[in-house]
């Protein structure tokens, strides 16, 4: 007697042992690895991150008074009262002179120039000065415009030009003799009495030796003294 299976119905041969079904052809997955130390450092990560933000929140709602400096100041000059102003600032750990020292700022000189906006530190200021001290005169000088630079103020560095009003002043010398045309190849400059003005005439004090102060007094009274800038000198 013959016997035969049972056909199946898409013509296939019969799965043997039950292998044929979805699960069987999935690959085995091997179990996930925990890092329990890694999962703390986030977490103690997160902690710090948030403790700094809070005390910089905190530490912020600190103020304090610091002096301000508001106009520009040479090195060397005496800081006046009008140069400084109080301003509130975030006590986070910087540098900075308190306000309650104003009135000995006043009393003491800028050891570099100081400009408008800056902070005040105590590396700032100096206790005397060589440039306006002992053997220092400031001198007065009515000029016109081309004798002064546009734009100079307060605490900028010039040198001070004799320049003859005419030709013949200019070759009156004896002959082989040198004219010194710089009298004071570096002089601050502690007032222009027409700061605001576009026009370059005007007032201006310079601080120079004091042995050469008369003669630019004498040549500026007849207005042979001209201003060059040193920008690179302040």
């Amino acid at each position: 007697m013959r016997i035969s299976e049972k056909p199946v119905p898409d013509g296939r041969a019969p799965a043997l042992n039950g292998l044929s079904g979805p699960s069987a052809r999935k690959l085995p997955v091997p179990p996930r690895e925990r890092k329990p130390a890694l999962a703390a450092l986030a977490v103690f990560l997160i902690l710090i991150g948030s403790l700094g933000a809070t005390l910089l929140v905190i530490r912020t709602g600190d103020r304090v008074s610091a002096v301000r400096i508001v106009e520009q100041v040479g090195a060397g000059q005496l800081i006046p009262a009008s140069a400084i102003q109080e301003v509130q600032i975030a006590d986070t750990g910087i540098d900075y002179v308190s306000w309650k020292f104003s009135d000995q700022v006043e009393k003491t000189y800028a050891a570099v120039t100081l400009l408008p906006g800056t902070l005040l530190t105590d590396q700032m200021v100096t206790k005397s000065s060589s440039t306006v001290g002992p053997g220092k005169a400031i001198v007065g000088l009515a000029l016109k415009d081309g004798q002064v630079p546009v734009g100079l103020i307060k605490g900028d560095v010039v040198q001070v030009i004799y320049v003859p009003s005419s030709a013949k002043e200019a070759t009156s010398r004896e002959p082989g003799s040198t004219p010194q045309r710089i009298l004071s190849s570096e002089a601050l400059v502690t007032r222009v009495g027409d700061a605001e003005s576009r026009s370059s005439s005007g007032l201006v004090s310079v601080v120079v030796d004091a042995t050469i102060a008369p003669t630019v007094a004498l040549y500026a009274s007849s207005g042979q003294i001209a201003l060059i800038a040193l920008p690179g000198a302040k």
